[in-house]
């Protein structure tokens, strides 16, 4: 093994893996909204929006991400859709993120007590309030370890994007053990560089988890 190979490559290793980093928390944060809102179908009394929620769930956990991501990058132009790889990426990724996280908050929304907001509901709180003020905050405090757990997988999962062509840290790692020919050293330092952002999103959950305790 050779030092000095790892040294020359770190940076840009480093500079791949901030692109790998901020495309995830892209993807989770698409992955929310789509979680939410499928959620809210999921749950819903209507039988066509439950229906639709548990198809798309069943679907965007059931095919492998590799081929959603194809699927997208090639069926978008395929209807006059043009868009670039790194959007393509980003949309791939929330919309599978979507499908868990919808499940993560349904699991927390049946974990909160039903009769505090029947409670709620026999003091003469409107629907809204009793999400805002009663639902919605012991979801998001349930709910935080295993979205941080999903941000975890995510991220991991992004070194797949590097087949439409996202400069992302696997790809650039690639690159660079065929350029030097020194893959170990290469593959341990992106391994490496993986194994440092995700303690440290790790550590954020974990410290927010404590306040959302406290408070």
């Amino acid at each position: 093994m050779k030092l000095q190979v790892t040294l020359d490559a770190f940076p840009y290793l480093l500079e791949a893996a901030g692109t790998t980093l901020w495309i995830s928390l892209l993807g989770i944060a698409l992955g929310q909204v789509i979680g939410a809102a499928v959620c809210l179908c999921r749950v819903s009394p209507l039988r066509p929006l439950a229906r639709f929620g548990a198809v798309y769930v069943s679907f965007f956990r059931g095919v492998p991400l590799l081929v959603q991501l194809l699927l997208v990058y090639y069926f978008l132009p395929y209807v006059g859709i043009d868009v670039p790889p790194l959007v393509a990426a980003i949309g791939s990724l929330g919309l599978a993120s979507g499908a868990y996280v919808c499940e993560i908050f349904r699991g927390a929304l049946t974990a909160v007590p039903k009769g505090q907001a029947e409670a709620a509901q026999s003091l003469g709180f409107p629907p809204a309030a009793i999400w805002r003020r009663i639902l919605l905050p012991q979801m998001l405090r349930i709910s935080l370890p295993a979205l941080v757990n999903e941000l975890i997988l995510l991220l991991k999962a992004s070194s797949l994007i590097s087949v439409v062509g996202v400069t992302e840290l696997t790809r650039s790692s690639h690159t660079f053990a065929a350029s030097t020919y020194h893959p170990l050293e290469i593959y341990l330092t992106a391994a490496f560089i993986y194994l440092l952002m995700n303690l440290c999103l790790a550590a954020a959950g974990a410290m927010a988890e404590r306040r959302l305790a406290a408070g």
